[in-house]
């Protein structure tokens, strides 16, 4: 492993900093395509070569897809294969009860359309109720797509530790789980990270800037007041009251101010670069609105962050309350403040 690339399984290397996919899905504005594959390619050309998206991002995977082609065809298959693509397959809700293998394949075949390729780099399964319990069959199914070569590796999303444990114990190799993981939220470290630890489990982050809270232009503002411009912000205030509040997140940002000022790089910056510091943490995924902001993302990589660094920050989050937990829990209580702004039913209708 080097300080801009990681190894998540044996000869398949990612970079440590990778493009999130969801900006590109329609509910942040308008998406030009040509432009939004532009942008993609300039990622790439700033050293982030590895990209998420997932079958309930609309039209995600159809940008990649273009993009990788559009490397192929202008720069060789070299280029195109040194692109990697995370995906994500997110059953809905109502189809838990009655998923098939047919179900899962048909999936497959679809984002492999979608991303213009014979094999997906890494899919990631996610399950929203484990009052259906059928997530450790599904996850064989998709096994067995690995081993007809569908799909180079398995990972998981916004698995608890008791969940994770018993897929892992089923004997599917899972290389990876997507998941939160940020200076406010440090659920991962609670339990799951020791079992990733124990079996070869690495931590692919989102949320690393809080939907954008964790940036200069939070810096002094006054808490804002509900409602929020987007269901992302809603998301991560929720995180904010559980740390402790709006004072206490201030006090964070101006620790991360004075982190960042000793790097010449902003707050946004050094939140992400301490979230790669932490054990079992192999990327950040963080979103690009365009190519500026694709090379800012790609300084995330150049940071090292030294004892000082580190204890100015972690005399923060030692007074912080929350959020307790496992990973994903406060989001599974559809009827609770977190789980009730979620969607639980994003792939229905869609081909």
């Amino acid at each position: 492993m080097t300080a801009k690339a990681f190894e998540l399984s044996p000869g398949y290397t990612i970079s440590r900093v990778i493009r999130g996919g969801w900006q590109l899905a329609g509910g942040h504005g308008a998406i030009d395509r040509s432009q939004a594959v532009a942008d993609l390619i300039a990622t790439f050309d700033a050293g982030i070569w590895t990209y998420d998206c997932a079958d309930i991002y609309t039209g995600v995977e159809e940008l990649i897809g273009a993009a990788r082609l559009r490397l192929a065809n202008e720069r060789g298959l070299d280029a195109a294969a040194k692109m990697k693509v995370h995906t994500k397959l997110v059953p809905d809700l109502e189809r838990l009860a009655t998923i098939s293998r047919d179900y899962i394949r048909g999936i497959v075949d679809q984002s492999l359309r979608r991303l213009k390729t014979e094999r997906l780099d890494l899919v990631q399964f996610h399950w929203w109720d484990y009052a259906q319990p059928r997530y450790v069959e599904a996850m064989g199914w998709l096994d067995e797509l690995r081993l007809e070569g569908k799909l180079r590796n398995l990972g998981t999303t916004n698995f608890d530790t008791p969940r994770l444990a018993e897929i892992l114990a089923a004997g599917v190799p899972l290389v990876s789980q997507q998941l939160q993981y940020s200076v406010l939220d440090q659920r991962p470290a609670h339990s799951l990270a020791a079992l990733a630890e124990e079996n070869g489990v690495s931590f692919l982050c989102y949320g690393s800037v809080a939907g954008g809270f964790l940036s200069d232009k939070w810096l002094g503002v006054a808490e804002p007041a509900m409602p929020l411009e987007n269901r992302s912000l809603v998301k991560y205030k929720l995180i904010i009251d559980d740390f402790g509040g709006w004072d206490p997140f201030q006090q964070l940002l101006r620790a991360l101010k004075a982190v960042g000022d000793r790097h010449g790089v902003d707050i946004a910056t050094i939140a992400s670069a301490w979230v790669l510091e932490q054990p079992q943490v192999a990327a950040v995924i963080v979103g690009a609105r365009n190519q500026a902001h694709a090379v800012a993302n790609a300084k995330i990589m150049d940071v090292e962050l030294d004892a000082e660094d580190r204890a100015i920050i972690a005399a923060v989050i030692g007074q912080s309350q929350g959020p307790q937990g496992d990973v994903y829990a406060l989001e599974r209580d559809r009827d609770g403040r977190h789980g009730s702004i979620m969607h639980y039913n994003l792939n229905a209708g869609r081909t």
